[in-house]
């Protein structure tokens, strides 16, 4: 019997049109679409399909527009008897897994995830982020260490072997990337983001949003739930408020979550929302699982298809 994991998009892979398709094709996902629309002070559905504005980049956006796409796809997914047996998300992308654990509803998930990005939109810091190709953790550490002399410069994103997300103060993520070649770095390429997202340097953001959550009343998740701060699974003795509050300002610690879901007995991953960055990454981690996207009513009957084969 096949294991379904679900996961969900992160920053990053937002365009221009995500979630039109579903919006004009299901009843389910245009209501879920228009409640956002009443619940935020800017009108989402013209920043997804049409962004005449160009917002659609700006942290404060971006988020709540990635999670309630990604709540179309979930919908219809699940409108197909789709269940899955373990869910995760890549930062942001937690938030819409902590939903489909129904750890908080979606009016609930809309509000938090723009608060989430309003507070990391203006959390710029003077900071930056890097991804640093070519290199395994230990040697990432390395550049991070010898980096330090100029500033805080930290692991942020362990997203697959020959692909690690560094970030801190400009100066010394730029230093970063200038040595990543010494220490055997293919590539070091500086990412467009409003700031050093996961490390050290958002931990006021993070106690901001922490005390947000003290008010909110989070219920246990019912679907199985890998943590990006754990790279493992979430267990009910842990405080969940604590982690959502550390995962702004830690590292995302994604191939250790894949490969513990895999020794789970998950060999089936759908990435739910834009884009198919995830997948890259599940393919880098273990070639021999079975991974499916769904961002569009195209890329959901291909998945269903061979779901069913």
């Amino acid at each position: 019997m096949s294991k379904i994991a679900f996961l969900f998009s992160g920053q990053g892979s937002q365009y221009v049109g995500m979630g039109q398709s579903f919006y004009e094709s299901s009843e389910t996902a245009r209501r879920l679409m228009d409640e956002a629309n009443t619940l935020l002070p800017f009108d989402l559905k013209e920043i997804c399909f049409e962004d005449s504005k160009e917002l659609i980049n700006q942290t404060t956006y971006t988020q709540p527009a990635i999670f309630v796409v990604s709540q179309m796809a979930l919908a219809l997914l699940k409108e197909a008897g789709i269940k899955a047996d373990v869910v995760a998300g890549f930062s942001l992308g937690e938030y819409s897994a902590l939903c489909a654990a129904h750890v908080f509803n979606f009016t609930e998930g809309v509000s938090l995830v723009a608060k989430r990005g309003e507070l990391m939109g203006t959390a710029s810091n003077n900071g930056k982020m890097a991804a640093l190709l070519g290199l395994d953790l230990q040697k990432a550490q390395a550049v991070c260490d010898e980096a330090s002399s100029k500033g805080i410069v930290e692991l942020a994103n362990l997203n697959c072997s020959g692909q690690i997300v560094i970030g801190g103060e400009a100066q010394a993520v730029t230093y970063a990337c200038e040595i990543a070649k010494n220490h055997g770095a293919k590539r070091a390429l500086v990412l467009p983001v409003s700031g050093p997202f996961h490390t050290s340097l958002l931990k006021e953001t993070a106690q901001t949003f922490g005390q947000l959550l003290e008010s909110k009343e989070l219920k246990e998740p019912q679907t199985p739930i890998v943590l990006n701060v754990l790279g493992d699974y979430y267990q009910t003795d842990l405080n969940l408020k604590e982690l959502m509050v550390q995962q702004m300002a830690t590292s995302v610690k994604w191939e250790a979550s894949i490969r513990q879901m895999i020794a789970n007995g998950v060999d089936t991953f759908i990435e739910i929302g834009p884009g198919k960055t995830l997948s890259g990454f599940v393919k880098k981690i273990d070639r021999s699982v079975k991974i499916l996207n769904v961002e569009d009513m195209d890329s959901l009957q291909k998945t269903l298809a061979a779901l069913n084969s």
